[in-house]
């Protein structure tokens, strides 16, 4: 789901490889034989979209045929990570497959009605984005306390960003109309990823019910133009890559087909500012948290290796996060024991982002944890969000999806001035060029005598925020953090 709002919450391969199976290609409409599909196959009239785990090498023909024996459709095959994506009506589909195999969020959240429990995170409230409205041209870029807190505006004078990064936001779409985004949103690289296949139609890509996606857009990449609002790095490209739905949600389909398009179109830095549904945190060992986690973390580390950086907020749950179970942690973690990580911002390769406010302290909502938040940035509270772009105009937003963006802005910006750097070098020169914020000593926002969390670490890393705050001006080569002294 979305991971921002007004604290809202929530959900590539190389192009020569990519394999794209399309429904009903082996036969009926379930990919199998009608006969086959009469005789064995349940029809509850409900279809249900499901992300489906290969072995390795398994090519697209076998995936398809496995699929459609199951009573399933193919609507898609990655075979460099060996996921699939499959509609089924049959409500057994998952269990024919075996177990550890297939999940669909949208059978469980169907379960989930059934049983009287409340959808998981529940929809956002539609929004009237003001499509074709006037946006007011005065300029705002003074009220951007955020840019001026990681030094963006400094930084855009040496180096506004080269033209030749782009910058992937997996989001609910941008308004490409928008005056501020207009000139930065590349349609030959954006799509609509919500069943799980890539659809490039304009419309599919487009915002509809949300603003989430334009705001975070706008956060990267505005127009420095002397109206509005101004972006970290105004001078990169956008790809507009919708994986969040009409009701919030990002299912993993969506996810995977998210960072599989990004990487397959050569997108510098993927922004995720959103947690896979329909859980905010997966746990191990069951299946399903299982196949969701495996899922995600092949297509972030093929994203990854295809020289896509992936950077994700860490929620607004403000829960202490744990590390992913491939990264390094305890031994607990690496055998999948206690283990909660919010996707894709617990994985490995991925560059978690925690929020602070405009006093330079971790937000109250923002989630955090040692060893899973790498860098933290402006989110907000209070009075004092984030302005930026939004279908008609301009709005104020608070959460760790407003900070994420300030890191694949500045990520843009090295990415600019290094254009020879992978991901892993990117990851490593944000945290070494972050601006580090000790641990506080009280951390009682309430003022009732209670600690709201613990910080662990040391002032260079620690778990409210990382390696610390991220620094634009570092970034093109400005003064460095260190030797900026105290504020």
């Amino acid at each position: 789901m979305v991971d921002g709002g007004p604290v809202l919450r929530r959900g590539s391969v190389v192009a020569a490889c990519v394999v794209l199976v399309v429904a009903g290609q082996l036969g009926g409409p379930h990919g199998a034989s009608a006969g086959q599909r009469d005789a064995r196959c349940a029809d509850s009239g409900q279809p249900a979209a499901y992300v489906v785990l290969f072995e390795r090498g398994t090519p697209a023909s076998a995936a398809s045929a496995e699929l459609g024996a199951a009573c399933g459709r193919t609507t898609s095959y990655y075979p460099e990570i060996a996921v699939g994506v499959a509609t089924a009506r049959d409500p057994a589909f998952a269990e024919r497959l075996g177990p550890g195999r297939a999940f669909s969020a949208q059978a469980e959240r169907r379960r989930a009605q059934r049983a009287g429990a409340a959808a998981p995170g529940g929809p956002p409230a539609a929004r009237d984005l003001a499509s074709g409205t006037a946006v007011p041209a005065a300029d705002r870029t003074a009220e951007q306390w955020n840019m001026r807190a990681i030094n963006a505006d400094a930084a855009r004078a040496v180096e506004p960003g080269s033209a030749d990064v782009v910058v992937g936001v997996l989001d609910s779409g941008i308004d490409a109309g928008h005056p501020d985004l207009a000139g930065a949103v590349d349609p030959d690289r954006s799509a609509g990823c919500l069943s799980g296949a890539p659809d490039t139609s304009a419309r599919a890509w487009a915002p509809t019910t949300s603003q989430h996606g334009t705001h975070v857009a706008g956060v990267i990449a505005a127009a420095d133009d002397g109206r509005g609002v101004t972006g970290v790095a105004p001078g990169v490209r956008l790809a507009s890559v919708k994986v969040i739905d009409e009701h919030g949600f990002v299912d993993p389909v969506a996810a995977v087909c998210g960072l599989m398009w990004a990487a397959r179109h050569d997108v510098t830095v993927a922004n995720s500012s959103f947690f896979v549904d329909p859980r905010a945190l997966w746990c191990a060992p069951a299946d399903g948290e299982r196949v969701v986690h495996e899922a995600i973390a092949r297509a972030v580390e093929h994203a990854d290796s295809a020289g896509t950086l992936n950077v994700a907020a860490a929620t607004n749950d403000a829960v202490n996060l744990t590390p992913s179970p491939r990264s390094g942690g305890s031994a607990a973690a690496d055998r999948g024991e206690g283990t909660c990580e919010a996707l894709p911002a617990g994985l490995e390769e991925a560059v978690a982002v925690s929020a602070v406010d405009s006093g330079r302290t971790k937000a109250g909502y923002s989630s955090y944890g040692l060893g899973v938040v790498d860098v933290t940035a402006p989110g907000g509270a209070g009075g004092d969000c984030v302005l930026s772009t939004v279908p008609g105009g301009y709005d104020s937003v608070c959460g760790t999806s407003m900070a994420a963006p300030h890191v694949s802005g500045v990520a843009a910006l090295l990415a600019s001035t290094q254009p020879s750097y992978s991901p892993r070098q990117l990851r490593a020169a944000l945290g070494e060029q972050a601006d580090p914020i000790p641990c506080p000593t009280d951390y009682d926002l309430g003022g009732d005598g209670a600690q709201d969390a613990y910080c662990a670490g040391y002032t260079a890393y620690n778990g409210f925020y990382g390696h610390g705050l991220v620094d634009a001006l570092a970034a093109v080569g400005g003064t460095p953090a260190e030797d900026r002294g105290a504020r």
